[in-house]
């Protein structure tokens, strides 16, 4: 069945990239809603902005939401993360800036309390994607692809010269809660130099070695380490469910990324959906609806140190 929360969660921080102070509110929503922003601070214009495909723009470092009349959410691709893998199907989010709070990095806040408050089923199946055959998208040498598949699969790959990061791969199932236990907790990380590069671009002014995994020359500048040795490859994988979840309905395929981000995995889903022959809507009965992320997920499944 279709979810929303049971009530209303709260979340204070700073914006990664802004360093302005925001609060984001996440509501319970009707059914078949499906996730929608709401700009609290507009006074003109529609405040509200679908969490769709279709509503992406281009952006440097993060995935960007915007309207018709230019309202815009930034950086909402770990709140998405967090609301597919607990299988949160519709909510209304309300935010007073123009960019989610960024908290520890990760998606670990967000399912933690989004567990605390309570997951309300509402009666109704879940409309899933179902991909028929395989949609590609390649930029130089990074590839986004979805193939065929009973669930949701994650399959990436990344390689970088920063030998504390070098090359990782991994493959997981979204199924019986593995994005809480293995991803939920995963943190955005960068290079040092990269870190001197977008702060001189006026990036990144929220970043802190609390926030984010830095690297640098084959160390770990954050304090107390990784969390996972492979830390980095999960939450690019974390990024991708966000990604995904755009789609409108959880998606039943599996998708490969090789070196992929943010723009890569929306081009994709811009693939698919142009082409009728290679999706197709589904309702999930019982059986496939244990098959989606986040289905039967419980506090128990949060790592150990959330």
């Amino acid at each position: 069945m279709q979810n929303t929360l049971k009530s209303a969660a709260v979340f204070d921080g700073l914006g990664l990239h802004s360093g302005e102070p925001v609060r984001m509110t996440v509501r319970p929503a009707p059914v078949d809603s499906g996730v929608w922003f709401r700009r609290t601070d507009l006074t003109e214009g529609n405040p509200m902005i679908p969490a769709r495909w279709d509503a992406v723009v281009p952006s440097k470092l993060c995935t960007l939401i915007a309207n018709e009349s230019g309202a815009s959410v930034s950086t909402i691709e770990h709140i998405m993360a967090a609301l597919a893998g607990c299988a949160i199907h519709n909510a209304l989010i309300e935010i007073d800036g123009p960019e989610v709070p960024i908290l520890d990095g990760s998606a670990v806040a967000f399912v933690e309390r989004f567990l605390q408050v309570g997951i309300a089923p509402q009666g109704e199946p879940v409309r899933a994607i179902r991909v028929l055959k395989s949609v590609e998208v390649r930029e130089g040498d990074a590839v986004a692809r979805l193939e065929p598949s009973d669930n949701l699969e994650i399959d990436f790959r990344i390689d970088f010269a920063e030998a504390g990061i070098g090359r990782q791969e991994k493959h997981l199932s979204m199924a019986n809660g593995a994005f809480v236990r293995e991803l939920s907790d995963c943190r955005t990380f960068c290079l040092q130099a990269d870190v001197n590069r977008m702060r001189a671009s006026g990036l990144a002014l929220g970043g802190t070695l609390e926030n984010a995994v830095v690297f640098d020359d084959g160390e770990v500048l954050s304090p107390g380490g990784l969390r996972h040795r492979d830390e980095p490859v999960r939450h690019k994988m974390l990024d991708a469910l966000g990604d995904l979840s755009l789609a409108g309905g959880p998606i039943l395929g599996r998708y490969t990324g090789i070196r992929a981000g943010h723009a890569l995995t929306n081009r994709l889903l811009r693939a698919l959906f142009a082409d009728p022959t290679a999706w197709a809507p589904v309702e999930c009965g019982n059986s496939a609806g244990r098959k989606l992320p986040g289905m039967g997920v419980h506090p128990g499944d949060l790592p150990i140190h959330a």
